[in-house]
């Protein structure tokens, strides 16, 4: 894949994954980190729940993470006046070291899975408080026999139902407090700029852009046939 391509696609876009800010209050209101929390929106792409995070804690701060520089220079412009959300340029993996750990509570949606799902959880577990809260989004099949194409939108990552992520929740020392799935509207708050986007693109693109054009529009298509089969699943969960 062509990087250079692949942001040419996604600059400025509103976020990068699935998500909005009803899943942001509903976690967070399960999660009562207080008004005055610290809270880590890790992997955070360009913000797009970063000003979500800041409503629910409004005396507190959110330091919104992302390894990748143009998502970080993105993130200062749109939160030039929100000085409580602080845009950090950082790997996720290195998250219990950065500013602020550790944390009252960690965001992270649809970001876990770069460090796999065993890992990520053990990784956050160390930034978090002592009962702090994790919050977070998974790749999961909502049935036990998912299609081959349901299997194949995850590109080979060892997706799981949703009673094996809170299985893999608990052995990593939390204490489950609510699951649900990312709801279609989330989704589609994610793919429909990106339709947009392909479609202003497509004219004049070149080989290479064309290719990272085609690769968007199709996950779109497959999600959107088989969103009753796979998707993302939202798990609060508090340090034990």
């Amino acid at each position: 894949m062509s990087w250079d391509k692949f942001f040419e696609l996604h600059k400025d876009l509103p976020r990068e994954g699935p998500g909005c800010s009803d899943d942001v209050r509903w976690a967070m209101g399960l999660a009562k980190l207080g008004l005055n929390a610290s809270v880590a929106d890790v992997a955070a792409g360009p913000g797009g729940d970063s000003a979500a995070l800041l409503e629910c804690v409004p005396q507190g701060h959110v330091l919104a993470v992302d390894k990748w520089p143009g998502f970080v220079a993105q993130m200062r412009d749109r939160f030039a006046d929100l000085p409580d959300v602080t845009p950090f340029e950082g790997d996720m993996a290195d998250i219990a070291t950065l500013p602020g750990a550790p944390f009252d509570g960690i965001w992270c949606a649809g970001g876990l899975y770069f460090l796999g799902l065993e890992a990520g959880l053990a990784t956050m577990h160390d930034a978090l408080r002592q009962d702090g809260v994790l919050m977070f989004s998974e790749p999961c099949f909502f049935t036990d026999a998912p299609s081959d194409s349901a299997i194949a939108f995850w590109d080979g990552y060892p997706t799981r139902t949703v009673a094996d992520v809170a299985k893999a929740i608990a052995a990593a020392g939390f204490v489950l407090v609510a699951q649900r799935p990312v709801s279609d509207a989330a989704w589609e708050a994610y793919f429909q700029p990106i339709d947009e986007r392909i479609e202003m693109l497509r004219p004049n693109a070149d080989k290479a852009l064309s290719e990272i054009l085609h690769i968007s529009a199709q996950e779109a298509a497959i999600w959107r046939a088989h969103s009753h089969e796979t998707g993302y699943v939202l798990s609060v969960a508090r340090k034990r």
